[in-house]
Parts: structure tokens; sequence; C-alpha cells
């Protein structure tokens, strides 16, 4: 089963004074690059917190949240009335002294200047903790259910995609044998017209064999096959492996690179393009693996 990287978990619990509201979003990417916006509150857990993103989520951009509402008035932020008196008291007498009125909206300017607001800490107690920590668990749980949605969907796609690249091999072996004809009929002509057309005909039959046999494409399309049955193997059983499928990826496409470099066909080299139009749309949604 594969997994996606892209997911959104949510989660909110409520206590007696606050609503807690949990996000995750992950988004692709190489490693775990996780950001975190923790409250004061909450913030000796972070390396906790980050631990187990850590050992559930593995590997994305990850933007882990935990917002507090206060639905009580024994909230933790309190206007610093000291400070917000001196600075009132300091702008009146700059006021007086440059002879220019005092700011009409007191209170929005006040609030808007250092150190008027303050919180106040308060120590977290094990009853509160374990209730934000399941609902954590919560939106983690969220999180990787829609990974996995989505990596039913890519999985899929990939089906498909390999599916109609393993369909498209049949239709190569369709202008193998028209492709010797045209080679030995051009070489035939070729020969013709030089000024001494005599040639010996098992010398030209052992050349022909010997240029064909460049050109023969049999073990490529084995190898193709093969990778692709890999390709799927690997997409079925076990856990997601985002890194390996990108390898036998890479490994598909050099195999159709070489066919197309082997194809000597118009033909054969549009079922070619058709075959790298296909990998090119599974390399994109790889990037999205796990």
């Amino acid at each position: 089963m594969i997994l996606s990287m892209t997911g959104f978990g949510k989660a909110i619990t409520e206590l007696p004074d606050k609503k807690v509201s949990i996000e995750i979003k992950s988004l692709n990417s190489k490693q775990l690059d996780l950001n975190t916006r923790i409250p004061a509150i909450y913030r000796e857990k972070e390396m906790e917190i980050r631990a187990h993103l850590l050992q559930a989520i593995e590997r994305g951009k990850v933007d882990f949240s935990i917002f507090v509402e206060y639905i009580s008035n024994n909230s933790s932020t309190r206007i610093n009335q000291p400070v917000v008196e001196g600075y009132m008291s300091q702008i009146r007498e700059i006021a007086e002294n440059l002879q220019i009125e005092a700011p009409e909206n007191w209170f929005s300017v006040l609030l808007k200047l250092p150190e008027t607001i303050k919180t106040e800490l308060t120590e977290l107690n094990d009853e509160e903790w374990q209730t934000v920590d399941t609902a954590i668990q919560k939106a983690i749980d969220e999180l990787l259910s829609f990974r996995q949605q989505e990596g039913a969907m890519l999985g899929q796609l990939f089906q498909s995609k390999i599916q109609r690249i393993a369909s498209l091999i049949p239709e190569i072996e369709l202008y193998e044998q028209e492709r010797i004809e045209k080679v030995k009929t051009k070489m035939q002509e070729a020969l013709l017209k030089l000024d001494n057309p005599a040639y010996d005909n098992n010398r030209f039959e052992q050349e022909l064999i010997f240029y064909i046999e460049k050109l023969d494409v049999s073990e490529e399309k084995d190898r193709l096959r093969n990778h692709l049955h890999y390709f799927i193997e690997t997409m079925e059983t076990g856990k997601s492996q985002g890194r390996k499928l990108g390898f036998i990826a890479q490994e598909i496409g050099r195999e159709i690179n070489t066919l197309g470099s082997k194809s000597n066909h118009a033909e054969m080299q549009k079922i070619v393009v058709q075959m790298k139009d296909e990998l090119e749309q599974i390399k994109e949604q790889l990037l999205n693996i796990l």
C-alpha cells in the first residue's frame, strides 16, 4: 500500500477554560521538514510533540499548529496597567512640550506599544496535557487517513499508467520485422548506387545480420516488462516505498530510452514517445509518495 505525503488533520478539544485546536498539514519533501507553532503553556512539551510527529509522519514538509481560544474570564493574558499608564503620561508630556494634540484613539495606540500586553505563565498540569495529547494523536490519525486516501488514488493512477506502457510493447513488435526488411532493402539500394555494384552475397548477409543484431530490442523489452512487474509488486507489498519506486521508474526510463535509440523506425519511435509520456506522469506523482 502506498501513502501520499500530502495530508491534513485537525482535532478540537475543550477544557474548562479554553478550547484547543490542533492542525497538521503536510506536503511533499525529501526529508522531514517540521515547522511548529506552539503556545507558551505547551512549549515544554515541544520535543515530545516533535518526536511523536517524526515517528508517525516520517517524511514531508509539515506545519503543526496549536491554537488556544479562552472561553472564560480566566485568561492568562492581561493588559499591563502600570506600563500603559507610564506610556500615557509620557505621551501627554511630549504633546504639551511640542504643542501638538494627543492621539484621539488612545487605546488602539497604547496597546500596540511594547509590553502593554503580558501573558502570565501558568503551569501545565498532567490532566490538561493528557487531553491535549489525545487531541494531537487524533489530528495525526486524521492526517494519516488522508494520506491513505490520496495514496489509494495515486495507486490507481500508477496501475493504469504502468498497464498502458505494458500494452505498448506488443505494438512495437508489429514493426520489428518490417523494420528489418526496410533496413535490408535500404542497404541493397545503397550498394547498387556504387560504381561497381558487384558484392559477395554471403558477406552481405553476414554484415546485415551483424547490423540487425545491434538493432535487436528483445532484451530491452524483457527487462522493461520485468521492471513494470516489479513496480506493481513493490507498490502492492509492504509499506509505502516512494524512493524505491522512484529508482524503479528510472530503470524503466533507461529501457524505454534504449528502445528509442535502437528503433530506427518512425512508428516505433512514436510508440516510444507515448511510453515516455506515461512514464513522466508517473515520475511527477512519485514526488508525492512517502
